[in-house]
């Protein structure tokens, strides 16, 4: 986003959508070649913008353009539905389709089409490559990417003035930026949301920023590298313990907490993604959009990547299931209909031509922007299989690397021994 650096995470039996939205599920390993059973994430935040609308119509139009043919679709919260896509597929009960923020563990299991097993070359090909290269293991597309984001720094224009600071390009000009917000009173000069919900999006965009990341050249996990511990180290002596990250400690603030701080002017900077600048536009705010400000230890014209982050759409194998799960991706994928979702959540579409088509990206010159930072972004290792069970560790621990207390590099080395010891077992 959920990439998963994206998509808004909604507590589903929370608003009372969880009856209407988990449907039971057929039986599992073959297929009558007629009904295909769809899960996915549930992209909205109230019963207003639940997913279930999308793909209800979806659903309708397609039993419509392919007579006798019908698609189940269940719906889980993003905290949820990959724990019960892997329940699932253990029990041998694993959808047709499943719509999620991984993929490389079931591909890895043998369990996945590939794309060229469904998908025309044409339409193989028209994947952003970014996001074609994160969806294949190997040279083979197993994760067919469906929408995506990338993130940018948000700042409230106002706030800036009324403190007289000036929007950051470096980690100094942020701390000083958010000591000048936090002198006029603003509760989060600089949100810091490493809470469960999402601590490995907000770690990779500050990772990356230092020119480090989740894993190395090779590949491999580099989780406590000593530029990572540098990053840690500086957030922790600069931000956390002047108090410029609010009330609340980063490990316990979640990014839909943070988001809404910011939508109620209480947040000064913050990490956001096409759909939060959307919102904050429709409440008259204004807000300014800028690339991750960078470390001052990088040289002159070292510019790290932005973080980027897409879902994933896999098929799953079953007997009698290939005809009609190629024929619900091929028009899943129609630009049309991949532009309406994207454009309901105000994310970016995955493929080329649905983004060349997209209106809002040329209505709206920050969707360009966005588009622009995608391009060249930096995506979670979700090709890697043991990647659902690290990220997971991340978002339950990074956010330890900046108590008062800690130590960075020990916190940062326990997550990677952790990360090691899961990737030993693939």
């Amino acid at each position: 986003m959920r990439p998963r650096l994206f998509g808004a995470t909604a507590s589903v039996a929370a608003l009372g959508l969880l009856g209407s939205l988990v449907t039971a599920c057929g039986s599992s390993g073959s297929s009558d070649g007629t009904t295909l059973r769809l899960v996915a994430a549930e992209y909205g935040n109230s019963p207003a913008t639940s997913s279930q609308a999308y793909w209800d119509k979806l659903a309708a139009a397609f039993a419509a353009a392919h007579p006798g043919k019908k698609v189940e679709v269940t719906l889980y919260p993003w905290a949820d539905v990959d724990r019960e896509v892997t329940r699932m597929v253990k029990e041998g009960n694993a959808p047709d389709v499943a719509l999620m923020g991984a993929y490389s563990d079931f591909a890895a299991q043998g369990r996945l089409y590939a794309a060229s097993e469904l998908l025309s070359i044409k339409a193989e090909a028209n994947f952003l490559p970014p996001l074609a290269e994160a969806g294949s293991i190997g040279n083979t597309l197993y994760g067919l990417p469906f929408v995506a984001s990338s993130r940018l720094l948000f700042y409230n224009e106002e706030l800036f003035d009324e403190a007289g600071a000036k929007p950051p390009k470096t980690w100094a000009d942020l701390k000083g930026a958010a000591k000048a917000l936090k002198e006029e009173g603003v509760l989060y000069p600089y949100a810091l949301p490493l809470g469960p919900e999402e601590a490995h999006a907000e770690a990779l965009i500050w990772e990356l920023s230092n020119g480090g990341g989740y894993t190395d050249n090779s590949g491999r996990y580099s989780i406590a590298s000593e530029r990572n511990t540098q990053t840690f180290r500086w957030i922790k002596d600069n931000l956390v313990a002047p108090g410029l990250t609010g009330p609340i400690p980063p490990a316990e603030l979640n990014r839909q907490d943070a988001f809404a701080a910011f939508l109620r002017g209480d947040v000064g900077m913050v990490n956001g993604y096409p759909s939060l600048l959307h919102e904050a536009r429709a409440k008259g705010m204004k807000v300014g959009t800028l690339s991750m400000p960078v470390s001052d230890t990088l040289s002159d014209g070292e510019a790290p990547p932005s973080a980027g982050v897409a879902d994933w759409m896999m098929a799953f194998k079953h007997d009698g299931n290939r005809e009609l799960v190629g024929s619900f991706l091929d028009f899943v994928y129609e630009d049309k209909n991949l532009s309406e979702f994207a454009g309901r959540y105000h994310l970016l579409p995955s493929t080329v031509s649905a983004t060349q088509a997209s209106k809002d990206a040329a209505a709206d010159p920050s969707g360009e922007q966005f588009l622009t930072a995608l391009r060249g972004a930096q995506l979670y290792p979700v090709n890697e299989p043991s990647w659902l069970q690290v990220s997971n560790t991340i978002k339950r621990n990074i956010g330890k690397a900046v108590a008062p207390s800690a130590d960075p590099k020990a916190v940062l080395e326990e997550i990677a021994q952790q990360a090691g010891d899961v990737a030993k077992q693939r």
